[in-house]
Protein backbone atom coordinates (compact mmCIF):
# COMPACT_ATOMS: atom_id res chain seq x y z
CA UNK A 1 0.00 0.00 0.00
CA UNK A 2 1.36 3.49 -0.62
CA UNK A 3 1.77 6.18 1.69
CA UNK A 4 -0.89 7.66 3.10
CA UNK A 5 -1.18 11.86 2.32
CA UNK A 6 -1.00 13.51 5.36
CA UNK A 7 -3.96 15.17 4.97
CA UNK A 8 -5.80 11.97 4.76
CA UNK A 9 -3.90 10.95 7.73
CA UNK A 10 -4.53 14.03 9.41
CA UNK A 11 -8.60 13.46 9.46
CA UNK A 12 -8.11 9.87 10.39
CA UNK A 13 -6.03 10.78 13.49
CA UNK A 14 -9.18 13.23 14.11
CA UNK A 15 -11.91 10.90 13.76
CA UNK A 16 -10.41 8.24 15.45
CA UNK A 17 -10.07 10.45 18.77
CA UNK A 18 -13.30 12.22 18.29
CA UNK A 19 -14.82 8.34 18.60
CA UNK A 20 -12.28 7.54 21.32
CA UNK A 21 -13.66 10.31 23.29
CA UNK A 22 -17.48 9.24 22.24
CA UNK A 23 -16.89 6.46 23.85
CA UNK A 24 -17.11 4.88 19.85
CA UNK A 25 -15.39 2.32 17.74
CA UNK A 26 -12.98 3.89 15.19
CA UNK A 27 -14.17 1.88 12.90
CA UNK A 28 -18.28 2.88 13.23
CA UNK A 29 -17.88 6.37 11.52
CA UNK A 30 -16.97 5.67 7.25
CA UNK A 31 -14.98 8.25 5.96
CA UNK A 32 -16.34 9.53 3.16
CA UNK A 33 -14.17 11.26 0.76
CA UNK A 34 -15.69 14.07 -1.30
CA UNK A 35 -14.20 13.92 -4.61
CA UNK A 36 -16.52 16.27 -6.46
CA UNK A 37 -14.81 18.84 -9.09
CA UNK A 38 -11.49 16.61 -7.84
CA UNK A 39 -9.45 14.91 -11.02
CA UNK A 40 -8.61 11.72 -11.17
CA UNK A 41 -4.83 12.30 -10.39
CA UNK A 42 -6.05 13.89 -7.00
CA UNK A 43 -8.07 11.34 -6.22
CA UNK A 44 -5.41 8.44 -6.79
CA UNK A 45 -3.46 8.99 -3.64
CA UNK A 46 -6.34 8.05 -1.76
CA UNK A 47 -7.12 5.24 -3.26
CA UNK A 48 -3.65 4.20 -3.16
CA UNK A 49 -3.05 4.48 0.39
CA UNK A 50 -6.81 2.10 1.06
CA UNK A 51 -9.32 5.25 0.97
CA UNK A 52 -12.29 3.73 0.08
CA UNK A 53 -15.77 5.03 0.14
CA UNK A 54 -16.03 8.34 -2.38
CA UNK A 55 -19.04 11.24 -2.59
CA UNK A 56 -19.62 13.15 -5.91
CA UNK A 57 -23.01 15.40 -6.49
CA UNK A 58 -23.24 15.18 -9.91
CA UNK A 59 -24.21 11.46 -11.44
CA UNK A 60 -23.03 12.70 -15.11
CA UNK A 61 -19.99 13.80 -13.29
CA UNK A 62 -19.40 10.71 -11.30
CA UNK A 63 -20.39 7.89 -14.42
CA UNK A 64 -17.56 10.10 -16.47
CA UNK A 65 -14.54 9.46 -13.52
CA UNK A 66 -15.28 6.16 -11.50
CA UNK A 67 -15.52 3.60 -14.06
CA UNK A 68 -12.11 3.78 -15.07
CA UNK A 69 -10.56 4.35 -11.54
CA UNK A 70 -13.47 1.28 -10.50
CA UNK A 71 -11.41 -1.02 -12.94
CA UNK A 72 -7.93 -0.49 -11.19
CA UNK A 73 -10.24 -0.54 -7.72
CA UNK A 74 -13.36 -2.62 -7.86
CA UNK A 75 -13.79 -2.54 -4.05
CA UNK A 76 -14.52 1.31 -4.31
CA UNK A 77 -18.05 2.47 -2.51
CA UNK A 78 -19.61 5.38 -4.55
CA UNK A 79 -22.04 7.88 -2.21
CA UNK A 80 -24.15 10.56 -4.34
CA UNK A 81 -24.47 13.47 -1.88
CA UNK A 82 -26.01 15.99 -4.16
CA UNK A 83 -29.47 16.60 -4.50
CA UNK A 84 -30.61 14.19 -7.65
CA UNK A 85 -33.27 14.97 -10.38
CA UNK A 86 -35.69 12.16 -10.15
CA UNK A 87 -34.87 11.66 -14.28
CA UNK A 88 -31.25 10.31 -12.99
CA UNK A 89 -32.85 7.91 -10.79
CA UNK A 90 -31.56 4.99 -13.08
CA UNK A 91 -28.43 6.31 -13.70
CA UNK A 92 -28.18 6.65 -9.96
CA UNK A 93 -29.18 3.45 -9.28
CA UNK A 94 -26.56 1.92 -11.95
CA UNK A 95 -23.72 3.42 -10.42
CA UNK A 96 -24.17 4.51 -6.79
CA UNK A 97 -23.56 2.81 -3.46
CA UNK A 98 -25.40 4.83 -1.46
CA UNK A 99 -27.89 7.68 -2.06
CA UNK A 100 -27.69 10.30 0.27
CA UNK A 101 -30.00 13.09 -0.83
CA UNK A 102 -33.61 10.90 -0.85
CA UNK A 103 -35.46 14.13 -0.01
CA UNK A 104 -39.20 14.27 -1.82
CA UNK A 105 -42.05 11.60 -2.80
CA UNK A 106 -41.33 12.08 -6.48
CA UNK A 107 -37.90 10.88 -5.32
CA UNK A 108 -38.51 8.21 -3.42
CA UNK A 109 -41.09 6.74 -6.66
CA UNK A 110 -38.45 6.95 -9.10
CA UNK A 111 -35.84 5.14 -7.33
CA UNK A 112 -37.58 2.03 -6.60
CA UNK A 113 -38.64 1.73 -9.69
CA UNK A 114 -34.60 2.39 -11.00
CA UNK A 115 -33.79 -0.41 -8.60
CA UNK A 116 -36.88 -2.68 -9.09
CA UNK A 117 -35.20 -2.92 -12.77
CA UNK A 118 -31.88 -2.75 -12.23
CA UNK A 119 -31.99 -5.46 -9.56
CA UNK A 120 -29.94 -3.53 -7.72
CA UNK A 121 -30.72 -1.37 -4.39
CA UNK A 122 -27.62 1.26 -2.99
CA UNK A 123 -28.40 2.10 0.52
CA UNK A 124 -30.33 5.50 1.10
CA UNK A 125 -30.65 7.95 3.51
CA UNK A 126 -33.45 10.78 3.98
CA UNK A 127 -31.66 14.06 3.54
CA UNK A 128 -33.56 16.03 6.07
CA UNK A 129 -33.58 20.49 5.74
CA UNK A 130 -32.61 20.34 9.31
CA UNK A 131 -32.55 24.29 9.77
CA UNK A 132 -35.80 24.92 7.95
CA UNK A 133 -34.21 27.23 5.28
CA UNK A 134 -35.69 27.67 1.95
CA UNK A 135 -32.33 27.54 -0.27
CA UNK A 136 -31.70 24.47 0.89
CA UNK A 137 -32.70 21.18 -0.26
CA UNK A 138 -34.32 17.65 2.38
CA UNK A 139 -37.39 17.15 3.37
CA UNK A 140 -39.25 19.75 6.01
CA UNK A 141 -39.38 18.57 9.48
CA UNK A 142 -42.73 17.48 9.46
CA UNK A 143 -42.82 15.84 6.59
CA UNK A 144 -40.17 13.84 7.42
CA UNK A 145 -42.85 10.67 8.80
CA UNK A 146 -44.70 10.36 5.88
CA UNK A 147 -41.45 10.33 3.52
CA UNK A 148 -39.99 7.75 5.79
CA UNK A 149 -43.65 5.78 5.39
CA UNK A 150 -43.35 5.68 1.34
CA UNK A 151 -39.91 4.97 1.53
CA UNK A 152 -40.59 1.65 3.69
CA UNK A 153 -43.54 0.82 1.75
CA UNK A 154 -41.79 1.32 -1.67
CA UNK A 155 -38.81 -1.41 -0.22
CA UNK A 156 -36.08 1.53 -0.43
CA UNK A 157 -33.41 0.40 1.76
CA UNK A 158 -32.96 2.78 3.99
CA UNK A 159 -29.55 3.16 5.81
CA UNK A 160 -30.49 6.64 7.89
CA UNK A 161 -30.61 10.42 7.47
CA UNK A 162 -28.66 13.22 6.28
CA UNK A 163 -28.16 16.97 7.07
CA UNK A 164 -26.40 20.00 6.25
CA UNK A 165 -27.04 22.62 9.39
CA UNK A 166 -27.20 25.99 8.65
CA UNK A 167 -23.54 28.23 7.88
CA UNK A 168 -22.24 30.07 10.48
CA UNK A 169 -24.42 28.81 13.09
CA UNK A 170 -22.48 26.15 16.14
CA UNK A 171 -23.85 22.85 14.47
CA UNK A 172 -23.86 20.65 17.61
CA UNK A 173 -27.95 21.36 18.13
CA UNK A 174 -28.81 20.50 14.42
CA UNK A 175 -26.94 16.91 14.23
CA UNK A 176 -27.95 16.14 17.86
CA UNK A 177 -31.43 16.85 16.35
CA UNK A 178 -31.09 14.60 13.32
CA UNK A 179 -30.05 11.69 15.80
CA UNK A 180 -33.32 12.17 18.02
CA UNK A 181 -34.89 11.79 14.50
CA UNK A 182 -33.32 8.77 13.39
CA UNK A 183 -34.06 7.31 16.74
CA UNK A 184 -37.54 8.35 17.20
CA UNK A 185 -37.88 6.70 13.05
CA UNK A 186 -36.08 3.20 14.11
CA UNK A 187 -32.81 4.67 11.90
CA UNK A 188 -28.93 4.05 12.98
CA UNK A 189 -27.20 5.88 10.24
CA UNK A 190 -26.34 9.19 10.43
CA UNK A 191 -24.65 11.32 7.63
CA UNK A 192 -23.55 14.52 8.81
CA UNK A 193 -20.08 16.11 9.81
CA UNK A 194 -18.15 17.76 7.09
CA UNK A 195 -14.67 19.33 6.88
CA UNK A 196 -15.16 21.80 9.61
CA UNK A 197 -17.06 19.67 12.13
CA UNK A 198 -16.79 16.57 11.66
CA UNK A 199 -15.33 16.56 15.25
CA UNK A 200 -18.98 17.72 16.74
CA UNK A 201 -20.49 15.38 14.74
CA UNK A 202 -19.00 12.14 15.65
CA UNK A 203 -19.13 13.09 18.86
CA UNK A 204 -23.18 12.79 18.32
CA UNK A 205 -22.93 9.64 16.79
CA UNK A 206 -22.48 10.34 13.04
CA UNK A 207 -21.77 6.99 11.25
CA UNK A 208 -20.64 8.58 8.13
CA UNK A 209 -19.01 12.22 7.36
CA UNK A 210 -18.18 13.51 4.08
CA UNK A 211 -14.95 15.36 3.90
CA UNK A 212 -13.78 17.55 0.95
CA UNK A 213 -11.30 20.37 1.49
CA UNK A 214 -9.59 19.13 4.59
CA UNK A 215 -8.57 16.47 1.96
CA UNK A 216 -8.18 17.89 -1.05
CA UNK A 217 -7.58 21.37 -0.49
CA UNK A 218 -10.03 24.20 -0.96
CA UNK A 219 -10.69 24.07 -4.98
CA UNK A 220 -11.10 27.58 -6.54
CA UNK A 221 -14.26 28.31 -8.36
CA UNK A 222 -13.66 29.00 -12.26
CA UNK A 223 -14.04 32.18 -13.24
CA UNK A 224 -16.16 33.45 -15.64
Amino acid sequence: MAPVPPALADVRTRLARAAALAGRRPGAVTLIAVSKTQPAGAIEPLLAAGQRAFGENRVQEATAKWPALRDRYPDVALHLIGQLQSNKADEAVALADAIHSVDRPSLVAALARAMDRAGRRPACFVQVNIGEEAQKGGCALADLPALIAQARAASLPLAGLMCLPPAGLKPAPYFALLAKLARDHGLTGLSMGMSDDYDTAVMLGATHVRIGSALFGVREEPTA
